[in-house]
Parts: structure tokens; C-alpha cells; sequence
């Protein structure tokens, strides 16, 4: 069930879409991960280049892109080579999607209590200790 959160500072917003950033990233929590698709939101917003400063410069004065995504997952749910495959394969796909990515993009998973989150009501720690798998 993770949740994803992505800003994007890109000139290239007019070719590459939401959708496309969006399918890519719950494909990768899937593939990276072994989360479930059907449980994975993402909420992709698009930022002016020339409000994004990396090194006190807007991006823009590149012509770059740059991006922050933020994934919160169950903690304990992934190995540290879970995170790190999905960090690279997340830098990768963004690169794949838009031209001259900044190496100064962000990429962070929140390991979250499974007593502290969930989804329709119940916790994941509820689900785990009953078997609730219901949506």
C-alpha cells in the first residue's frame, strides 16, 4: 500500500503527462518492491522550472529537470536492496521521461509504522495480525 508524492520542476511538462510519471512509478513499487498495484496512490504535480533553485540558479536557466519523490511503505516490509533497486530504477525511469535530469533530484522512502497508517479504516498492523487483506 505505499503512497507516492512526486514534484517535478520541467519544461518537458507538455510531453510527458501525469499518467505516464504515475504508471511508471506504481510499476516500479510493484516490480522493486512487491507492492500491490491496486493499493499504490500517486499524486504527481508539476512546478514551474524558474521556482525550483538547485545551488541558489532556478533549474530553468539549464534547461534541466529536477524532481522529488517521496514513497511511504509498511516498515520492515523491505530490504535495504529493495530501496536501493528502487531508487536507481526511479532516477532511471524519470531520466527515460524527461531530458537533462539534475543529478540534484531526490528520491526518499518512509519507512512507516505499521501501527501508524492504512487504508480504509484499518491499520496495517490490524491487517497483519488478522489476515485482512480486504480493501
Amino acid at each position: 500500500m505505499p503512497y507516492l508524492r512526486v514534484r517535478i520542476a520541467s519544461s518537458d511538462q507538455k510531453r510527458v503527462t501525469t499518467t505516464q510519471v504515475a504508471k511508471m512509478l506504481t510499476d516500479l513499487a510493484v516490480t522493486k518492491l512487491g507492492k500491490s498495484a491496486s493499493d499504490a496512490a500517486v499524486d504527481v504535480r508539476f512546478t514551474d522550472p524558474d521556482n525550483w533553485f538547485i545551488g541558489g540558479q532556478p533549474v530553468s536557466q539549464n534547461h534541466a529537470t529536477s524532481f522529488f519523490i517521496e514513497i511511504k511503505i509498511t516498515a520492515s516490509t523491505n530490504s535495504r536492496t529493495d530501496k536501493s533497486a528502487f531508487v536507481q530504477a526511479a532516477f532511471d525511469g524519470m531520466s527515460k521521461l524527461f531530458s537533462n535530469i539534475s543529478k540534484t533530484s531526490y528520491i526518499v522512502l518512509h519507512d512507516v509504522a505499521s501501527d501508524s497508517w492504512g487504508y480504509g479504516g484499518k491499520t496495517q498492523e490490524y491487517r497483519y495480525i488478522t489476515g485482512d487483506k480486504e480493501v
